[in-house]
């Protein structure tokens, strides 16, 4: 199953990350033999924890998606403060991008409030991949296996796999759904690069992909 429209080296390539969040089963992914997702097994660092932030001081946008469009993401909290606030800004990244994708704007204020350099230039390039297909998305993205690694007080990666079984990618014209068979490469495992700005929001850097990945299979 298919929601790319854009394949991902030419995101790569053009925007200098490597981003594949809600692409389903397309198999275009190279990096076959890095199954292990970073930080997925791996407990923060004491001498690296960061406090939680006296001064988030920004205000979220709200983003609403439609009914047929669904994020999942397990676990939603982990108990630690700090690991917390990088997962809830994390999930709220990936509903802006779905978001996005329906409103076919790639510059939707919400995706760009939680992006920053290379990352916001390739999830700027994703969308507009959708954009130009005209095709949207629908169905039910689970997000599973989050773990946070925190490097310092602004500086974090997130592990965590993607089960793309159930979502699709819809022809706006027609309303036709595209590629509806599962297969290994269904799910995929990401590594997420994220940096804390002054504000207090954890916006993506950089992101890659494993499509297929032996860990993250059911």
């Amino acid at each position: 199953m298919n929601r790319r429209p854009t394949p991902l080296t030419a995101i790569a390539l053009a925007a200098a990350a490597a981003l594949s969040l809600s692409a389903c089963g397309s198999g275009e992914d190279s990096s076959k033999d890095n199954d292990k997702i970073a930080g997925a097994d791996t407990e923060a660092d004491s001498s690296t924890s960061a406090s939680p932030s006296a001064s988030d001081s920004a205000e979220r946008p709200t983003i609403k998606l439609p009914s047929d469009v669904k994020d999942v993401f397990t676990p939603e909290e982990t108990g630690k403060p700090v690991e917390d606030a990088i997962l809830r800004d994390n999930a709220e990244l990936v509903r802006a991008l779905d978001a996005a994708i329906v409103a076919q704007n790639p510059r939707l204020p919400a995706l760009e409030f939680y992006t920053e350099g290379a990352g916001a230039a390739a999830a700027e390039k994703w969308v507009q991949g959708f954009k130009d297909a005209g095709w949207t998305v629908t169905g039910t993205t689970r997000y599973f296996d989050r773990a946070v690694k925190v490097k310092s007080e602004t500086s974090a990666a997130i592990g965590y796999c993607a089960d793309e079984s159930k979502a699709y990618s819809k022809i706006i014209k027609t309303g036709k759904l595209t590629g509806t068979k599962v297969t290994k490469d269904s799910y995929v495992a990401y590594n997420v690069e994220v940096s804390k700005n002054e504000y207090g929001i954890w916006e993506l850097v950089k992101i890659t992909s494993t499509r297929g990945a032996a860990g993250c299979q059911p």
